[in-house]
């Protein structure tokens, strides 16, 4: 008889099944084993249990309805149909749009970024007037779309958020800037460079502004060494933390 808990002892059955020989291995399970060992229970905090699989990229149906609570229940497909009428190109702008948690975010293609951020800006059922900042996100696994921009834009005339997102090859990190469009950006964009890596063609002056200016590589990207960096203070370097004295 064994001892083992009956999760315990499917969870090393499955890991005992071999995967076939021309599977990729980006579409098999991913079976995450607990960082606090709940293994017992239901509580996935420490995914314990958990099995992920890789899944199609999300696109959310019509109707896409609006923020719990608001006051305007079908706001996210307003923003929608207003932006496919007065954008023509909307069905190659955009690759597909994704409501979560009460959020909206539209997924634009690099090359039509300024005229749907031109759009939603200047349209008078749109006018989103403020774009809060633009994010850098790594993701090393997605082959092709690597790196993403994420956009935060504000309409204080309609007091409604949407998000965009865009992204570019890690062999092609260019995205168009929108500067242009939203001059607030000029600081948020060079961040996102200095950070990520990621170069905004049309940018005015796309220089580093958080780490010097000969420093060597992107710090937030998610192949980026944690340690292993020497620092100066005050005339003393100090060396990266594998290289220390070691007191154990």
């Amino acid at each position: 008889m064994s001892s083992q808990h009956p999760e315990q002892q499917a969870e090393q059955a499955a890991d005992r099944v071999p995967a076939p020989r021309d599977a990729d291995p980006r579409e098999l399970p991913v079976a995450r084993r607990g960082m606090f060992g709940a293994r017992t229970t239901g509580d996935t905090s420490g995914y314990g249990g958990l099995v992920v699989h890789k899944s199609p990229k999300a696109s959310s149906p019509r109707p896409y309805g609006g923020p719990e609570g608001a006051a305007e229940s079908g706001v996210f497909d307003e923003v929608a149909d207003e932006l496919e009428r007065v954008l023509p190109e909307f069905g190659d702008a955009i690759e597909r749009v994704v409501v979560h948690r009460d959020e909206i975010t539209f997924h634009v293609r690099r090359e039509h970024l300024v005229e749907v951020a031109r759009k939603l800006r200047d349209e008078p059922h749109l006018r989103f007037e403020l774009c809060s900042g633009v994010s850098g996100v790594h993701y090393p696994d997605e082959p092709g779309e690597e790196l993403h921009a994420v956009y935060h834009l504000l309409s204080i005339t309609h007091n409604r958020r949407i998000r965009l997102e865009v992204s570019c090859p890690d062999a092609d990190p260019h995205i168009p800037s929108i500067v242009s469009v939203y001059p607030t950006n000029d600081w948020h964009e060079r961040e996102t460079w200095d950070f990520f890596g990621i170069v905004f063609d049309g940018h005015p002056a796309l220089t580093r502004i958080e780490m010097p200016d000969d420093w060597v590589g992107h710090p937030q990207r998610k192949d980026y060494p944690l340690g292993g960096i020497p620092v100066e203070y005050r005339g003393a370097e100090i060396p990266p933390p594998d290289e220390r004295r070691s007191y154990v």
